[in-house]
């Protein structure tokens, strides 16, 4: 459209709305209160538009929107997403990770891996492996390790949005947890890649760990001798009551065979 056709269009939303939406002066134009309102309700309205019309595009069936819990994207989903696409290259997946869990009333998101204990009614829920936390460390730093009452002797790295802390872990071995100091992280993968660069001791899942204890770069030097924490932290989720889309289907199929669980009866 041309700059005068715009300015038509305006003036004509402008009259049937009986309000002003841009103010005019020499120095161009600006929106008014009014206009400022529209634009943001508006745009929330496009955005819906373009979300539809990703639904019935011809490549919708093939795109997977998936949110995830920030660490395990960052540590076990991501290092195996090129695998799963070389499975399906006709799939496109769209990942977002964060702590928020997913909002399915608003259609942005097929899936959700959650961290913690899932929220929310008419949800699928799928139990994702059993972890085991114990204290990780480098191998030099582990040499010094042999017993849970080592571990008073060296730095331990917090990880504050942890189910499982070092105060838990410490009365599982029949000790007192040192007071907080030091490093404090609000995501594992952060407390993980603290640990392998030798800032001390992190109480992590193995599982979220699995590349650097695979290479050596972290090791856990009370795995067989102390009493460790062993739970389920991470769920597959999605809503039970809409459709399923059939790059859905495939990863949770996919993630139930890299992760050796039991797929729920909604998706087997």
């Amino acid at each position: 459209m041309t700059a005068s056709a715009v300015s038509h269009a305006i003036r004509k939303l402008e009259q049937a709305l009986g309000v002003l939406l841009f103010e005019r002066d020499s120095h161009g134009i600006a929106l008014t209160a009014a206009g400022e309102a529209l634009l943001d309700h508006v745009s929330r309205a496009f955005e819906e538009l373009n979300r539809s019309f990703d639904l019935v595009a011809t490549r919708a069936p093939q795109l997977l929107r998936l949110h995830c819990a920030p660490s395990f994207a960052a540590q076990w989903l991501t290092p195996r997403l090129a695998r799963f696409m070389a499975g399906h290259p006709d799939f496109e997946v769209r990942l977002a990770a964060g702590m928020d869990y997913a909002r399915f009333i608003t259609d942005e998101f097929d899936a959700d891996i959650v961290y913690g204990p899932p929220r929310g009614e008419g949800l699928v829920v799928m139990p994702l492996a059993q972890e085991t936390v114990t204290p990780l460390c480098t191998p030099e730093r582990a040499t010094e390790i042999r017993v849970p009452a080592d571990l008073l002797g060296h730095p331990l790295i917090q990880s504050d949005n942890k189910l499982v802390r070092w105060p838990l872990w410490f009365e599982r071995n029949g000790l007192r947890a040192p007071p907080p100091s030091g490093l404090r992280f609000d995501r594992s993968f952060l407390a993980i890649t603290a640990a392998a660069d030798g800032l001390g001791v992190a109480l992590e899942s193995t599982l979220l760990a699995e590349r650097e204890l695979a290479s050596g770069r972290l090791i856990a030097p009370l795995a067989a001798s102390a009493s460790n924490v062993h739970y389920t932290g991470h769920h597959l989720v999605f809503p039970s009551l809409t459709r399923r889309p059939t790059p859905l289907r495939v990863f949770a199929r996919w993630l139930a065979a890299e992760l050796r669980v039991d797929l729920p009866p909604e998706i087997a």
